[in-house]
C-alpha cells in the first residue's frame, strides 16, 4: 500500500481518508474511538473532519471535531495522524463564508476543539459567491505563515473557480490549494471528470472524495424498490441512483467481484483511488466491521480490465 502525496505539498496518506460526519451522529464518542482506533492500527493517518459536522442534528454542536480532539488526547497520538478540516459552511449566519475575518475566527474555534495548535489541511468547505477569491486565500496564507495550518485545500469546486484560484497563488506567491474534495464515484462523475480532474493532474491538485460508495448504493445493498426501506436514507438512494446506469453499474460490480473475490463496496472505492489526479476517496465507517471493509478496498489493485469494464458501465 503505497503512500500519495496531496499535491505539492509534505503531506503524503494512504488511499483512503476516513470521513467523520457519522462521529457523534451516527456513531457515539465510543463508537467513534472504536473506529479511530482501528483506522490507525491499520496504518492509516488522515482524518477529514469539517466545523459543521453534525450541527444539523438537534442540539449537536460540531461533535466531530471535540470527539476527534478528545480521541487525540486520550490516545496521545496527534503526531501520528493528519488532521484535515474544512471552514465556510453556514454555521448560524445564514451564509456560506470564505470571507477573511470569518476564516481566521473560525480556525481559532476548530483549534480548541480539536486541541491542536495546528490543522495539517484546512479546506475551503463550499464556496462563497460574497467573498472574492483573493481575499479568502489571503486569509488562508496568513494562517499558514502563523503555523496554524500546515496546508490549504478545497471543496466543490469547478474548474474555473479552481482555476482562478491557483492563478492568484501563483501571482501573488501565497498559499495554493494543495486538495480538492468533490464529489466523485462511479455513478457521479461530472463533479470530477472532465475540466476539473484536467487541472488537477496538470497542477499538482490532488483529488480526496467524498460520497465514494454514492450513499450505500455501490454497495449493492439497494437493487429494487423494496429496498428502500434498509435504512433512513433508503428513499433517496432508491429515487436517485435505482435506474438503469446505476443497475449497469451493479451488473459490472457484480461481475469484477465474481472475478476478483472482492466486495462490491471495496472494489467502487478501489475504482475511485484508481483514477487520475485522485489521492483517495473518503469514505466513514459506524462500526469497526465496516472500517474492516473500507481497509480492504484501499489495499485492492483492480486489473486494468476490471478498471475498463467499471468505468465503461457508469458513463
Amino acid at each position: 500500500m503505497s503512500k500519495r502525496r496531496l499535491g505539492r505539498s509534505e503531506l503524503s496518506i494512504e488511499p483512503l481518508v476516513l470521513g467523520t460526519n457519522v462521529v457523534g451522529w451516527t456513531a457515539d464518542e465510543a463508537t467513534s474511538f472504536a473506529v479511530l482506533d482501528a483506522f490507525v492500527a491499520e496504518g492509516f493517518t488522515a482524518i477529514d473532519t469539517a466545523d459543521v459536522y453534525s450541527r444539523w442534528v438537534p442540539g449537536n454542536d460540531s461533535e466531530s471535531e471535540k470527539i476527534i480532539g478528545r480521541w487525540m488526547k486520550a490516545r496521545g497520538n496527534r503526531d501520528k495522524v493528519l488532521v484535515l478540516t474544512k471552514v465556510g459552511s453556514d454555521m448560524g449566519q445564514g451564509h456560506n463564508d470564505l470571507s477573511g475575518k470569518w476564516i481566521e475566527a473560525a480556525v481559532e474555534h476548530s483549534l480548541k476543539r480539536l486541541q491542536t495548535d495546528y490543522i495539517d489541511l484546512y479546506q475551503a468547505h463550499w464556496p462563497d459567491p460574497k467573498t472574492p477569491q483573493d481575499e479568502t486565500l489571503a486569509a488562508f496564507d496568513r494562517l499558514v505563515e502563523a503555523g496554524k495550518v500546515r496546508f490549504i485545500g478545497a471543496s466543490n469546486l469547478d474548474a474555473t473557480q479552481l482555476g482562478e484560484a491557483l492563478t492568484i497563488s501563483k501571482v501573488e506567491g501565497i498559499a495554493r490549494y494543495q486538495t480538492l474534495q468533490n464529489e466523485y464515484n462511479l455513478y457521479t462523475r461530472q463533479k470530477f471528470e472532465g475540466p476539473v480532474q484536467d487541472l488537477c493532474v496538470k497542477e499538482d491538485v490532488s483529488g480526496i472524495h467524498y460520497y465514494g460508495l454514492a450513499s450505500g448504493f455501490l454497495t449493492g445493498k439497494y437493487r429494487s424498490a423494496a429496498d428502500a426501506s434498509k435504512s433512513p436514507r433508503g428513499g433517496g438512494v432508491v429515487g436517485k441512483y435505482l435506474n438503469e446506469r446505476g443497475l449497469k453499474i451493479l451488473a459490472a460490480l457484480d461481475d469484477v467481484a465474481a472475478r476478483t473475490g472482492a466486495g462490491l463496496a471495496e472494489i467502487a472505492l478501489a475504482w475511485v483511488a484508481a483514477q487520475p489526479g485522485v489521492a483517495a476517496p473518503i469514505a466513514s465507517a459506524t462500526s469497526v466491521e465496516q472500517l474492516a471493509m473500507l481497509v480492504r478496498g484501499a489495499r485492492l489493485t483492480l486489473s486494468d480490465a476490471d478498471l475498463k469494464q467499471l468505468t465503461d458501465a457508469g458513463r
